[in-house]
């Protein structure tokens, strides 16, 4: 029997603010989209946190026995500079600063999204369709919406009509905002005076002669406004009314509010039951931003190569920390919470390893089953992977009584151990078991030491020519050393 049929999820509703009994509109099915990533630069790592909290929610899904359609956009128009309606296009802006075509940018960055996604062991998507790839689809809806008349064209662009869309409906009731208080509080923009009213959206842009990306339309040869992709995918793949929609916090306003009121001014229904949104990552406590160098990214986390780190850490310990907050909480990215984290990792992987010698008795003193239904407790309220994880360290502890004696566990139990603690960390959290590597880096970091005491008596012999040689010789493996106070240090390049 399927596990969701004896497992009640309760999951935060941002739409009402509350935790709701999931019950899917088809039953033993679940269709759920996330927002993707803009293909213009490198992944964020706060966009890594957003994705591995769906990633976390799909495993789940899929372990308690759904059949499960997850789609997951690649944005690969680029939307506007700011999320405004008047700029460049983020992905022009950077194909024409470094002089090359919008599409090997939209290349290079989605091979980059993949491959960080890959190594922290994320499950692809059911479908990850592109913006570009839809742009019948959206010219599509902006017809109905016109014709329902909530749109309106304006010197070959089109916006939505928010206003007249209010009459009828409730713009602003994801995100708690009243319209009035919106449109008082907005300054003019430059080039708004095609709108009819300052909070009114792009559903579609007219190309300025200089737009590089641009299509044919009814109204003018332009491109899509940033909304209307996500409502085209998402209605495309899932039908006009499904279970769940997905993304980073601050998407909430005004992307998955301009959402809503898209799919009901074109459907004439709400277009999904749960809205869940993942919160944002810090770094040493200070909000992530590239201007003021308090920015890294996962590659750098991996090689080490990087001042916030004093050394490299794999993608499973990355992983590890990330799921040890809630995905609705804050999380703060620092050398002290990952070291922390890799600790309580390696007893995590050590102990399940240790689990065949574990000797067995005829009964058993700890209650497993109990202990068992407490890591689906976790997950049922909400993907509470803290708790799960506390409830996991519970199991090896329960292991570690079992091996000094003071405690008995019967091969049955110790066999439910051993299956729930698989099922959890590797299938549900999606960690994996890095001993074989660990002990592979591990030989590799004394090749290394020992090639760096050799470099330091050459030094000291004023043997400076060895000295170098050692030294380029590592970076041409890929090894780059780092000579500082407290001695030297090396990082290891993907």
């Amino acid at each position: 029997m399927e596990l969701y049929k004896t497992n009640s999820l309760k999951i935060y509703n941002s739409l009402s603010g509350e935790k709701e009994v999931f019950i899917p509109i088809h039953p033993g099915n679940v269709g759920m989209y996330v927002c993707g990533p803009t293909v213009y630069s490198n992944v964020h790592l706060g966009n890594v946190r957003t994705f591995m909290s769906f990633d976390v929610v799909y495993r789940y899904f899929k372990h308690l026995g759904y059949k499960v359609r997850y789609v997951r956009n690649i944005t690969d128009v680029g939307h506007i500079v700011d999320d405004i309606d008047e700029g460049e296009d983020k992905i022009a802006r950077m194909a024409r600063i470094e002089k090359v075509e919008p599409m090997e940018i939209v290349q290079r960055y989605t091979v980059d999204f993949h491959t960080i996604l890959h190594e922290l062991n994320f499950l692809p998507p059911s479908i990850e369709p592109t913006a570009t790839g839809h742009i019948i689809e959206q010219i599509e809806i902006i017809k109905q919406i016109i014709t329902n008349g909530f749109a309106y064209e304006s010197n070959g662009s089109v916006y939505f009509d928010v206003v007249k869309f209010n009459e009828t409906n409730n713009y602003g009731k994801l995100s708690g905002r009243n319209i009035e208080d919106m449109i008082a509080n907005t300054r003019d923009l430059d080039g708004q005076s095609d709108k009819k009213n300052s909070q009114d959206f792009a559903l579609w842009k007219k190309a300025e002669p200089q737009h590089i990306m641009r299509w044919p339309s009814p109204w003018s040869d332009g491109f899509p406004g940033w909304h209307l992709e996500c409502t085209a995918m998402s209605t495309k793949y899932l039908g006009n009314h499904f279970d769940i929609h997905g993304g980073g916090m601050d998407l909430k306003f005004p992307h998955h509010e301009c959402e809503i009121a898209q799919n009901e001014a074109c459907t004439g229904q709400s277009p999904v039951n749960i809205w869940m949104h993942a919160n944002m990552l810090t770094l040493n406590g200070k909000k992530m931003a590239k201007s003021t160098g308090n920015n890294i990214l996962p590659g750098e986390i991996f090689s080490g190569d990087t001042p916030h780190l004093t050394k490299a850490f794999s993608p499973s310990v990355v992983r590890f920390f990330m799921l040890q907050a809630h995905y609705r909480s804050i999380l703060d990215f620092s050398n002290d919470a990952i070291l922390a984290s890799e600790k309580g990792f390696m007893r995590l992987i050590e102990t399940i390893d240790l689990i065949p010698a574990i000797p067995t008795s005829t009964s058993s003193s700890l209650d497993v089953a109990t202990w068992k239904q407490n890591c689906y407790d976790a997950m049922n309220d909400d993907f509470n992977t803290p708790i799960l994880i506390a409830h996991l360290f519970e199991g090896v502890r329960f292991i570690n009584l079992a091996k000094e004696k003071t405690e008995t566990l019967t091969a049955d139990d110790l066999q439910l151990i051993q299956q729930t603690l698989h099922s959890f960390v590797f299938d549900v959290l999606g960690l994996t078991n890095a001993s074989k590597n660990n002990n592979q880096s591990d030989k590799l970091e004394g090749v290394v030491h020992l090639l760096i005491n050799m470099r330091e008596e050459a030094r000291a012999n004023k043997n400076f020519a060895l000295s170098d040689q050692i030294r380029d010789q590592l970076l041409a493996l890929g090894i780059q050393l780092k000579d500082g106070k407290e001695g030297t240090q090396f990082t290891v390049s993907n």
